[in-house]
């Protein structure tokens, strides 16, 4: 077998999202998940964006709060009555180093107004990635979020008209990042992605061998419930 070759992302430095923070290791989506993923090295964190009922935007995945009888939506609590452990958008920035990429799956589009409010507040916004699956609904906010970047959240079988057609139009509607499942990825459709100046991100990647396919491939971002093993295969691929 051969030695897979190494082909360059657009990104100057390849970004490991830790899925979630660290959710291989400890609880997913606290900010112990997310403080543990930068300690084993990850340079990227991910999450899904909710609002609450007094529009403040927390991270959680599913979106509801389970009680013993009956599980209901994070919109019918205000902030103040969520469980401990659900963070917000801003309990994460607040701890994460200040170069982190941070991935965000707005969940609840209703939290959109104020989550890009959020990250346009902060030094340096280019460093947020805001991902969704409808690109109708990012081609609303393009020349609205400053240097935050729109992220179409996509899977190979969903494009009618093929890749090519595709990454014309994200780059026509100006959105400059698709985001697809491992699987879907190979090479040449990265290169395809990246002809147009369409970023690559792959998630789903959680063995060592994997990620590394991924990052030689180059993928410009990368997400995995393994912190570690985002860490050690970035090194390898990207030796300092």
């Amino acid at each position: 077998m051969g030695v897979q070759q190494r082909i360059p992302p657009l990104l100057a430095r390849q970004i490991g999202f830790a899925h979630r923070g660290a959710r291989a290791h400890v609880q997913e989506n606290t900010l112990e998940a997310f403080a543990l993923a930068q300690r084993l090295g990850a340079n990227g964190l991910e999450s899904d964006v909710w609002i609450t009922q007094d529009g403040v935007c927390v991270l959680d995945h599913d979106g509801v709060v389970k009680r013993k009888l009956r599980s209901r939506p994070i919109s019918e609590f205000e902030r103040n009555a969520l469980p401990d452990w659900i963070p917000t958008v801003s309990d994460l920035i607040e701890m994460g180093d200040n170069d982190a990429n941070i991935s965000l799956d707005v969940k609840d589009i209703r939290a959109m107004p104020e989550l890009v409010k959020l990250l346009l507040s902060q030094q340096n916004s280019s460093q947020y990635w805001l991902c969704h699956p409808d690109l109708q609904f990012l081609q609303q906010w393009v020349g609205r979020v400053g240097d935050i970047h729109l992220v179409h959240s996509t899977r190979l079988t969903a494009m009618k008209f093929g890749p090519e057609r595709h990454a014309a139009t994200l780059l026509e509607a100006g959105v400059h990042c698709v985001n697809m499942p491992f699987p879907d990825w190979n090479g040449g459709l990265v290169a395809l992605f990246h002809r147009f100046n369409i970023f690559a991100f792959g998630w789903n990647l959680q063995y060592p061998e994997v990620i590394r396919s991924g990052l030689l491939m180059g993928l410009d971002g990368v997400f995995s419930d393994w912190s570690d093993r985002l860490a050690d295969e970035m090194q390898r691929v990207n030796p300092l």
